[in-house]
């Protein structure tokens, strides 16, 4: 998680993860109760999304490059 440049990424724990959402990697659904990652965009946080921990990965890494980013 630790190679993107400009995003900050934050695990969410199975527990605390209380909502659906729409993965935009995959374009697949997030479930309640699912682990995974919300990465916020340093420059426009509005545009916060959720991803799933394992292929979600590599679509970030596309979408916002390989370097350093800040985790929560």
């Amino acid at each position: 998680m630790g190679d993107l440049l400009g995003v900050t990424v934050t695990p969410v724990q199975p527990y605390a993860a209380t909502k659906e959402y729409l993965c935009p990697g995959c374009e697949l659904t997030v479930p309640p109760g699912t682990f995974h990652l919300v990465v916020v965009p340093d420059e426009a946080p509005d545009l916060r999304r959720h991803w799933h921990h394992g292929g979600g990965q590599k679509g970030m890494r596309r979408q916002f490059g390989a370097a350093q980013a800040s985790r929560r």
